[in-house]
């Protein structure tokens, strides 16, 4: 399975949820299969999706967020993986789409492939680490415990075009949507 693919089958589990979602690729691909203002695309800070998305969990208890993260990325801030977990914030669902690449610079491989990012979790504390396809995505996001999850998919991108909105304007649409 492809990573746009498993970005389509996350999207059908989305309802309300604030979608923070990693650089480049993935976010260009979640554009292009559900752009909606609650999504928040990055656009540069490699690594720092899991914190963007921490950092709205403990702002606005009152929302689920849900972050779409790369194995690559996840290796960059590998300290966010032991904040998440002290803090526990129970709206919080990360997703690790785990294609062994870093995709969106040239598809190098990523130490990932000699890892499991799931067991990796559970050994910091994560009560809810699972592969994707052991779980109801739905009822991890509604957990009352932070919930990690890897997506394993192959290597590649597609041919989603690029983002055609401005960042300011991604910051700002998302912004009035958290505030509605």
């Amino acid at each position: 399975m492809a990573r746009r693919e498993a970005i389509e089958e996350i999207m059908k589990s989305i309802e309300d949820e604030l979608v923070v979602c990693n650089i480049g690729f993935p976010s260009r691909e979640l554009y292009d299969i559900m752009d909606r203002d609650e999504n928040f695309y990055m656009i540069g800070s490699m690594g720092l999706a899991s914190s963007i998305g921490f950092g709205l969990a403990i702002a606005r208890p009152d929302k689920k967020v849900v972050v779409i993260d790369g194995d690559g990325s996840l290796l960059m801030n590998m300290g966010s993986l032991v904040t998440i977990f002290a803090t526990n914030p129970s709206n919080l669902t990360w997703i690790v789409i785990d294609n062994g690449a870093y995709g969106s610079t040239g598809n190098q491989d990523t130490y990932a492939q000699m890892l499991d990012l799931a067991d990796i979790a559970k050994s910091v504390g994560f009560k809810n680490s699972s592969d994707f396809d052991d779980i109801d995505l739905r009822k991890m996001i509604e957990s009352d415990n932070a919930s990690f999850i890897v997506y394993e998919t192959e290597s590649g991108n597609s041919t989603a075009p690029i983002i055609d909105i401005t960042p300011i304007e991604i910051k700002e649409r998302f912004m009035n949507a958290i505030n509605e």
